[in-house]
């Protein structure tokens, strides 16, 4: 959940707004953390959830048992290919390790032509300005190009983010 309890009241009013907009909220599956808790607070205001599990995970009883929909697959590359497949846009909330593999992994498959769907970083508690100062850095030492930087969204608010994304999403 991190360290600060905004995280988690964030995760929380992304989860009500998601389901506010009849967005489905598709994810890993799990019930712990703050995806757990934006699968909560969606499926508390009437939204559906579509998990995507490994069966290792399942097996250690991290499974979202209340998801809408919950998939189980083998491998992790399965796991994140089904939820990019099934998504219409991605949100990183504040996270550690697999929350940024994920994220890379997403925007590599974006400048790859893998995909071009919206990128949003969930920036609660200036989590993410120093990725994103890090960004600029690579961006002016020439490894990034200026469209794929743009198409990164980044705001605070879970409502005003997940309106920028929609926006970009029907473009």
């Amino acid at each position: 959940m991190g360290g600060r309890e905004d995280y988690g009241l964030a995760a929380k009013e992304l989860g009500a707004v998601l389901a506010a907009r009849r967005i489905t909220v598709v994810y890993g599956g799990g019930r712990a953390g703050l995806m757990g808790t934006v699968a909560d607070a969606a499926l508390q205001n009437g939204g559906q959830v579509i998990g995507v599990i490994t069966r290792l995970l399942q097996s250690r009883e991290l499974a979202h048992t209340g998801c809408t929909e919950l998939h189980v697959v083998e491998t992790m590359h399965e796991r994140k290919m089904m939820m990019a497949n099934l998504a219409d846009a991605f949100i990183a909330l504040p996270g550690g390790l697999g929350t940024l593999d994920e994220l890379f992994e997403i925007l590599a498959w974006a400048q790859l032509g893998i995909h071009a769907k919206p990128v949003g970083l969930l920036n609660t508690c200036a989590y993410y300005d120093k990725l994103w100062e890090f960004m600029d850095h690579v961006e002016n030492e020439n490894f990034l190009r200026l469209n794929h930087r743009t198409q990164i969204l980044v705001d605070e608010g879970p409502g005003e983010l997940v309106e920028r994304l929609s926006g970009a999403a029907a473009k």
